[in-house]
Protein backbone atom coordinates (compact mmCIF):
# COMPACT_ATOMS: atom_id res chain seq x y z
CA UNK A 1 0.00 0.00 0.00
CA UNK A 2 1.44 3.31 -1.41
CA UNK A 3 0.96 6.20 0.97
CA UNK A 4 1.84 9.98 0.33
CA UNK A 5 4.61 11.41 1.97
CA UNK A 6 3.86 13.76 5.27
CA UNK A 7 4.29 17.34 4.62
CA UNK A 8 3.14 17.72 1.34
CA UNK A 9 -0.20 19.19 1.96
CA UNK A 10 -1.51 22.12 4.16
CA UNK A 11 2.31 23.93 3.61
CA UNK A 12 2.93 27.73 4.10
CA UNK A 13 3.44 28.79 0.34
CA UNK A 14 6.29 30.33 0.17
CA UNK A 15 4.73 33.19 -1.86
CA UNK A 16 4.47 34.67 1.34
CA UNK A 17 7.84 34.84 1.98
CA UNK A 18 9.49 38.12 2.74
CA UNK A 19 9.93 39.49 -0.56
CA UNK A 20 12.20 38.91 -3.13
CA UNK A 21 15.50 39.21 -2.44
CA UNK A 22 18.25 40.15 -5.32
CA UNK A 23 21.80 37.91 -4.59
CA UNK A 24 25.32 39.91 -4.83
CA UNK A 25 26.39 37.25 -7.44
CA UNK A 26 25.23 38.31 -11.39
CA UNK A 27 23.51 35.69 -13.07
CA UNK A 28 25.87 35.66 -15.85
CA UNK A 29 29.13 34.60 -13.61
CA UNK A 30 30.62 31.45 -14.90
CA UNK A 31 31.99 28.67 -13.23
CA UNK A 32 30.81 26.14 -11.43
CA UNK A 33 31.55 24.80 -7.99
CA UNK A 34 35.10 23.51 -6.75
CA UNK A 35 36.52 21.39 -3.97
CA UNK A 36 40.39 21.12 -3.59
CA UNK A 37 42.36 19.45 -1.47
CA UNK A 38 45.39 21.42 -0.55
CA UNK A 39 47.31 19.22 1.97
CA UNK A 40 47.90 19.31 5.47
CA UNK A 41 46.50 23.07 6.99
CA UNK A 42 48.51 26.04 8.92
CA UNK A 43 47.66 27.34 11.83
CA UNK A 44 45.86 29.82 11.30
CA UNK A 45 42.78 28.16 12.18
CA UNK A 46 41.17 29.35 9.24
CA UNK A 47 37.84 28.34 8.07
CA UNK A 48 36.39 27.42 11.83
CA UNK A 49 35.16 28.92 15.10
CA UNK A 50 34.77 25.92 17.17
CA UNK A 51 36.81 23.00 18.49
CA UNK A 52 37.57 20.87 15.60
CA UNK A 53 38.68 23.13 13.03
CA UNK A 54 42.06 24.35 14.45
CA UNK A 55 44.74 23.83 12.20
CA UNK A 56 47.27 21.12 12.69
CA UNK A 57 50.19 19.39 10.82
CA UNK A 58 50.17 16.00 10.52
CA UNK A 59 52.55 15.13 12.90
CA UNK A 60 50.05 16.00 15.71
CA UNK A 61 48.28 12.73 15.00
CA UNK A 62 51.02 10.36 16.48
CA UNK A 63 51.95 10.96 19.92
CA UNK A 64 49.94 10.94 22.85
CA UNK A 65 46.83 12.27 23.00
CA UNK A 66 44.87 13.96 26.02
CA UNK A 67 40.81 13.80 26.36
CA UNK A 68 39.68 17.19 28.15
CA UNK A 69 35.91 17.50 28.96
CA UNK A 70 34.34 21.37 28.58
CA UNK A 71 30.52 22.20 28.60
CA UNK A 72 27.90 24.55 26.73
CA UNK A 73 27.48 21.60 24.94
CA UNK A 74 29.10 19.26 27.13
CA UNK A 75 31.85 17.52 24.79
CA UNK A 76 35.20 15.78 24.86
CA UNK A 77 37.86 17.29 23.17
CA UNK A 78 41.00 15.00 21.73
CA UNK A 79 44.40 17.23 22.31
CA UNK A 80 47.57 16.45 20.50
CA UNK A 81 50.67 16.46 22.48
CA UNK A 82 51.27 20.62 21.69
CA UNK A 83 47.25 21.21 22.76
CA UNK A 84 46.15 21.47 19.48
CA UNK A 85 42.63 20.20 19.10
CA UNK A 86 42.62 16.55 17.15
CA UNK A 87 38.89 16.32 17.17
CA UNK A 88 35.54 16.85 19.34
CA UNK A 89 32.61 14.78 19.96
CA UNK A 90 29.72 16.04 21.66
CA UNK A 91 27.50 14.11 24.29
CA UNK A 92 24.19 13.02 22.69
CA UNK A 93 25.56 13.51 19.21
CA UNK A 94 27.12 11.23 17.18
CA UNK A 95 28.40 14.41 14.57
CA UNK A 96 32.36 13.96 15.54
CA UNK A 97 34.59 16.78 13.85
CA UNK A 98 38.32 15.97 13.03
CA UNK A 99 41.42 18.27 11.60
CA UNK A 100 42.82 17.03 9.14
CA UNK A 101 43.82 18.46 5.40
CA UNK A 102 42.46 21.83 4.60
CA UNK A 103 40.04 21.78 1.49
CA UNK A 104 38.41 24.88 -0.49
CA UNK A 105 35.12 24.77 -1.16
CA UNK A 106 33.77 27.14 -3.69
CA UNK A 107 31.26 28.08 -6.05
CA UNK A 108 31.56 31.14 -8.54
CA UNK A 109 28.12 31.16 -10.08
CA UNK A 110 26.56 32.05 -7.08
CA UNK A 111 29.58 34.18 -4.62
CA UNK A 112 32.90 35.25 -4.90
CA UNK A 113 33.27 33.51 -1.15
CA UNK A 114 35.21 30.32 -0.19
CA UNK A 115 35.20 28.45 2.58
CA UNK A 116 39.08 26.54 3.24
CA UNK A 117 38.78 24.41 6.09
CA UNK A 118 40.32 21.58 8.36
CA UNK A 119 37.35 20.33 9.83
CA UNK A 120 36.33 17.12 8.60
CA UNK A 121 32.71 15.75 9.64
CA UNK A 122 31.94 12.37 9.89
CA UNK A 123 29.18 10.05 11.65
CA UNK A 124 29.99 7.87 14.60
CA UNK A 125 28.81 4.56 14.36
CA UNK A 126 27.43 5.35 18.20
CA UNK A 127 25.81 8.39 19.87
CA UNK A 128 28.72 9.91 22.22
CA UNK A 129 28.52 9.81 25.77
CA UNK A 130 30.91 10.79 28.28
CA UNK A 131 33.87 8.40 28.79
CA UNK A 132 33.25 6.66 25.43
CA UNK A 133 36.79 7.07 24.68
CA UNK A 134 37.78 4.11 27.08
CA UNK A 135 35.82 1.90 25.03
CA UNK A 136 36.87 -0.79 22.31
CA UNK A 137 35.09 0.79 19.11
CA UNK A 138 36.02 4.18 20.32
CA UNK A 139 39.70 2.91 20.22
CA UNK A 140 39.85 1.14 16.97
CA UNK A 141 37.57 3.73 15.10
CA UNK A 142 39.63 6.76 16.50
CA UNK A 143 43.14 5.61 15.05
CA UNK A 144 41.60 4.72 11.62
CA UNK A 145 39.26 7.82 11.38
CA UNK A 146 42.74 10.69 12.33
CA UNK A 147 43.92 9.37 8.56
CA UNK A 148 40.62 8.91 6.50
CA UNK A 149 40.46 11.35 3.65
CA UNK A 150 37.36 9.34 2.43
CA UNK A 151 34.55 11.19 1.29
CA UNK A 152 33.14 13.19 4.59
CA UNK A 153 29.98 14.21 5.42
CA UNK A 154 30.81 17.95 3.25
CA UNK A 155 32.47 15.85 0.88
CA UNK A 156 29.52 14.09 0.23
CA UNK A 157 27.48 17.06 0.77
CA UNK A 158 29.03 18.52 -2.51
CA UNK A 159 28.42 15.73 -4.45
CA UNK A 160 24.76 17.40 -5.20
CA UNK A 161 26.57 20.85 -5.65
CA UNK A 162 23.57 22.84 -8.21
CA UNK A 163 26.80 24.52 -9.73
CA UNK A 164 27.80 21.07 -10.68
CA UNK A 165 28.04 17.72 -9.67
CA UNK A 166 29.47 14.29 -11.64
CA UNK A 167 26.65 11.29 -11.50
CA UNK A 168 27.30 8.30 -9.48
CA UNK A 169 25.84 5.36 -9.85
CA UNK A 170 25.23 2.09 -7.86
CA UNK A 171 25.35 -1.61 -8.90
CA UNK A 172 21.43 -1.45 -9.18
CA UNK A 173 21.78 1.47 -11.56
CA UNK A 174 20.29 4.20 -9.56
CA UNK A 175 21.78 7.56 -9.54
CA UNK A 176 22.71 8.18 -5.74
CA UNK A 177 25.01 11.21 -6.68
CA UNK A 178 25.29 14.15 -9.11
CA UNK A 179 23.91 17.45 -9.31
CA UNK A 180 20.62 18.17 -7.91
CA UNK A 181 17.84 20.46 -8.18
CA UNK A 182 15.29 22.34 -5.81
CA UNK A 183 12.20 21.06 -7.17
CA UNK A 184 9.85 21.54 -10.76
CA UNK A 185 9.38 24.83 -12.32
CA UNK A 186 6.65 26.99 -10.64
CA UNK A 187 4.28 28.11 -13.96
CA UNK A 188 2.94 30.87 -11.44
CA UNK A 189 5.86 32.58 -10.53
CA UNK A 190 8.11 34.63 -13.09
CA UNK A 191 11.08 36.08 -11.35
CA UNK A 192 13.53 33.21 -11.19
CA UNK A 193 15.13 34.88 -8.13
CA UNK A 194 11.59 34.58 -6.30
CA UNK A 195 11.56 31.74 -3.18
CA UNK A 196 9.04 29.94 -5.18
CA UNK A 197 10.52 29.94 -8.42
CA UNK A 198 10.87 26.24 -8.17
CA UNK A 199 8.65 24.02 -5.95
CA UNK A 200 9.51 23.04 -2.74
CA UNK A 201 8.59 19.39 -1.63
CA UNK A 202 10.97 17.22 -2.95
CA UNK A 203 12.52 14.01 -0.38
CA UNK A 204 15.65 11.92 -0.68
CA UNK A 205 13.37 9.24 -3.01
CA UNK A 206 12.62 11.67 -5.35
CA UNK A 207 15.66 12.62 -6.49
CA UNK A 208 16.87 8.78 -5.88
CA UNK A 209 13.99 8.02 -8.24
CA UNK A 210 12.97 5.08 -6.72
CA UNK A 211 10.22 3.92 -3.53
CA UNK A 212 11.55 3.99 0.15
CA UNK A 213 9.90 2.05 2.67
CA UNK A 214 10.86 3.32 6.17
CA UNK A 215 11.16 1.45 9.37
CA UNK A 216 7.22 2.57 10.92
CA UNK A 217 6.20 0.36 7.23
CA UNK A 218 5.03 3.49 5.48
CA UNK A 219 5.94 2.79 1.86
CA UNK A 220 6.16 6.11 -0.18
CA UNK A 221 6.84 6.52 -4.00
CA UNK A 222 8.77 9.09 -6.20
CA UNK A 223 7.41 11.35 -8.23
CA UNK A 224 8.51 11.54 -11.62
CA UNK A 225 8.34 15.48 -11.71
CA UNK A 226 10.89 15.62 -9.19
CA UNK A 227 13.51 13.28 -10.01
CA UNK A 228 16.93 14.66 -9.18
CA UNK A 229 15.03 16.73 -7.02
CA UNK A 230 15.75 17.77 -3.30
CA UNK A 231 14.56 20.91 -1.07
CA UNK A 232 15.97 22.18 1.68
CA UNK A 233 15.48 19.30 4.13
CA UNK A 234 15.06 16.45 1.96
CA UNK A 235 18.50 17.40 1.06
CA UNK A 236 19.71 17.02 4.82
CA UNK A 237 17.85 13.82 4.64
CA UNK A 238 19.75 12.62 1.44
CA UNK A 239 22.81 13.65 3.03
CA UNK A 240 22.76 12.22 6.69
CA UNK A 241 20.25 9.51 6.24
CA UNK A 242 20.34 7.81 2.67
CA UNK A 243 24.26 8.63 2.19
CA UNK A 244 25.69 8.95 6.32
CA UNK A 245 23.32 6.18 7.40
CA UNK A 246 21.58 8.47 10.26
CA UNK A 247 17.78 6.79 10.25
CA UNK A 248 15.10 8.46 9.07
CA UNK A 249 11.20 8.66 9.63
CA UNK A 250 7.85 10.08 6.96
CA UNK A 251 6.14 12.05 9.37
CA UNK A 252 7.36 15.14 11.41
CA UNK A 253 6.52 14.04 14.67
CA UNK A 254 8.72 12.79 17.49
CA UNK A 255 11.04 9.20 15.86
CA UNK A 256 13.95 7.80 15.74
CA UNK A 257 16.05 9.47 13.20
CA UNK A 258 15.13 12.99 10.63
CA UNK A 259 12.06 13.90 10.36
CA UNK A 260 10.45 15.15 7.10
CA UNK A 261 10.60 18.70 7.32
CA UNK A 262 12.61 21.43 8.66
CA UNK A 263 10.62 22.78 11.70
CA UNK A 264 10.58 19.03 12.80
CA UNK A 265 14.12 18.32 12.45
CA UNK A 266 14.46 21.48 14.46
CA UNK A 267 12.13 20.12 16.88
CA UNK A 268 12.49 16.66 17.24
CA UNK A 269 15.54 15.12 15.45
CA UNK A 270 18.60 13.38 16.64
CA UNK A 271 21.54 14.79 18.20
CA UNK A 272 21.25 17.77 20.20
CA UNK A 273 20.52 21.82 20.09
CA UNK A 274 23.30 23.91 20.57
CA UNK A 275 21.09 26.79 19.74
CA UNK A 276 17.69 26.47 21.06
CA UNK A 277 14.87 28.16 19.28
CA UNK A 278 13.23 30.76 21.57
CA UNK A 279 10.75 32.47 18.77
CA UNK A 280 11.32 35.35 16.93
CA UNK A 281 14.75 36.71 18.00
CA UNK A 282 17.54 36.33 15.40
CA UNK A 283 20.01 34.05 16.56
CA UNK A 284 23.71 35.66 17.35
CA UNK A 285 25.41 33.04 19.91
CA UNK A 286 27.45 31.65 16.87
CA UNK A 287 30.61 30.95 19.31
CA UNK A 288 28.70 27.65 20.07
CA UNK A 289 28.75 25.90 16.05
CA UNK A 290 31.07 23.34 14.78
CA UNK A 291 31.23 22.82 10.95
CA UNK A 292 28.00 20.29 10.14
CA UNK A 293 25.62 21.60 12.34
CA UNK A 294 22.37 22.30 11.12
CA UNK A 295 20.93 25.59 11.00
CA UNK A 296 17.38 26.39 11.10
CA UNK A 297 15.40 30.00 9.26
CA UNK A 298 12.04 31.24 9.76
CA UNK A 299 11.64 33.22 6.61
CA UNK A 300 8.14 33.22 6.00
CA UNK A 301 6.77 37.11 6.44
CA UNK A 302 3.76 36.80 8.30
CA UNK A 303 5.44 33.75 10.45
CA UNK A 304 8.83 35.14 11.80
CA UNK A 305 8.69 32.16 14.51
CA UNK A 306 8.24 28.99 12.37
CA UNK A 307 11.38 27.25 11.16
CA UNK A 308 11.00 27.02 7.13
CA UNK A 309 14.67 26.46 6.07
CA UNK A 310 17.36 24.75 6.98
CA UNK A 311 21.23 24.55 6.17
CA UNK A 312 24.08 23.10 6.99
CA UNK A 313 27.33 25.00 8.98
CA UNK A 314 30.23 25.19 7.24
CA UNK A 315 32.46 27.21 9.43
CA UNK A 316 33.74 30.83 8.20
CA UNK A 317 34.61 31.71 4.66
CA UNK A 318 37.31 33.77 3.39
CA UNK A 319 36.05 37.36 4.74
CA UNK A 320 35.52 35.74 7.99
CA UNK A 321 31.89 35.31 7.82
CA UNK A 322 29.89 32.53 8.89
CA UNK A 323 28.09 30.52 6.54
CA UNK A 324 25.80 27.33 5.66
CA UNK A 325 25.40 25.11 2.35
CA UNK A 326 21.62 24.63 2.04
CA UNK A 327 19.09 23.37 -1.33
CA UNK A 328 17.45 26.67 -2.43
CA UNK A 329 15.26 27.53 -5.44
CA UNK A 330 17.19 30.59 -6.74
CA UNK A 331 20.38 28.23 -6.98
CA UNK A 332 18.03 25.64 -8.09
CA UNK A 333 19.82 23.31 -5.67
CA UNK A 334 22.59 22.93 -3.18
CA UNK A 335 24.72 26.12 -2.79
CA UNK A 336 26.65 27.84 -0.27
CA UNK A 337 25.93 31.19 -2.58
CA UNK A 338 24.35 34.41 -2.65
CA UNK A 339 21.72 34.26 -4.78
CA UNK A 340 18.31 35.39 -3.44
CA UNK A 341 20.14 35.80 -0.14
CA UNK A 342 23.42 35.45 1.16
CA UNK A 343 24.72 32.46 2.94
CA UNK A 344 25.47 34.02 5.71
CA UNK A 345 24.41 33.31 9.68
CA UNK A 346 26.06 36.64 11.04
CA UNK A 347 25.28 40.36 9.61
CA UNK A 348 21.53 41.55 8.64
CA UNK A 349 21.31 39.73 5.58
CA UNK A 350 18.20 37.99 4.84
CA UNK A 351 18.74 34.55 5.96
CA UNK A 352 20.88 36.27 8.77
CA UNK A 353 17.84 37.78 10.10
CA UNK A 354 15.93 34.72 9.76
CA UNK A 355 18.75 32.36 11.79
CA UNK A 356 16.57 30.76 14.68
CA UNK A 357 18.51 27.73 15.79
CA UNK A 358 21.11 25.01 15.55
CA UNK A 359 20.78 21.13 16.24
CA UNK A 360 24.29 18.98 16.07
CA UNK A 361 22.91 15.44 14.67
Amino acid sequence: MHSEPVGRRNRPTRRAVLGTIAGVAAAGVAGGFAWDRLGHGSDDGAGGAADGTGGGPGARRTGKHTFERLSGPERTVVRAADGGTLATFTDGARTAVLTGPARTFSEPRTTEAKVTTDAWVRVLPHTWQQGMEKSAWFKGWFGKALDDTSPDVFAVAFEYSSAGARDKHNADGVRYAGTAHFGPRNSKVNNPLDFAFHDEQSDFYDYLGIPWSFADGTRVQPEKARYGDVDCSGFQRLVWGYRMGLPLHNTNTRGTGLPRRAFAIAAYGPGRLVIPHTGRQQATDLNVLQPGDLVFFAIIKDQPDFIDHCGMYMGLDDQGRHRFYSSRSAANGPTLGDLSGRSLLDGTDFYARGFRAARRL
